[in-house]
């Protein structure tokens, strides 16, 4: 079955900030904005999981309540910690450092933090079990999570994937999305 992964609403937090793991919180829409994402999203789900950033649990709760559907709050789902990154100004990140992970994406750690190909594993167990579990759900998480699940299931260029603030799009753990 597939995983339904919407991304969260914007931010509430300045542009141009590093913000993964950083737990900022976001707009929830309601009335109009909230019928229209629930308009658009499939009927068949099972539950809601989220990662457990206030900027997707805010807005998973108000869909499981309004929709009637359990919530789950999965680890797996959260957005990558770019450690002594967090919450600094791009623009006051060292050059070198940013140079660093740039040459290894999915491999380097000059901020402390987690690596891409650790999200990657995590992210690649919540669909593994996905895929177990056969029924499908919705989970409000994070673009880093889509582009990291487009890379465990082998697309092409992953991460150049782009996904809007409260924009989903389906991934079938079986390889197809």
């Amino acid at each position: 079955m597939a995983v339904i992964l919407l991304r969260h609403a914007e931010p509430e937090i300045a542009p141009g900030i590093c913000y993964g793991r950083s737990d900022v919180g976001a707009r929830v829409p309601d009335g109009e904005e909230l019928a229209a994402l629930l308009a658009s999203l499939p009927r068949s789900l099972a539950r809601i999981d989220s990662s457990p950033l206030r900027r997707c649990t805010a807005l998973a709760g108000r869909i499981a309540e309004t929709l009637d559907l359990p919530l789950r709050i999965d680890d797996r789902l959260a957005e990558i910690d770019f450690g002594r990154w967090e919450m600094q100004a791009w623009d006051d990140i060292p050059r070198g450092e940013i140079d660093c992970w740039a040459a290894d994406v999915e491999g380097a750690r000059p901020h402390g933090g987690e690596t891409v190909a650790e999200m990657i594993g995590r992210v690649r167990a919540y669909l593994d079990d996905r895929r177990a579990a056969q029924e499908t759900v919705l989970a409000v998480a994070h673009l880093g999570t889509a582009r990291c699940a487009h890379a465990a299931l082998g697309r092409e260029d992953p991460f150049a994937l782009k996904l809007g603030y409260r924009r989903f799009l389906v991934i079938d753990p079986e390889g197809e999305s």
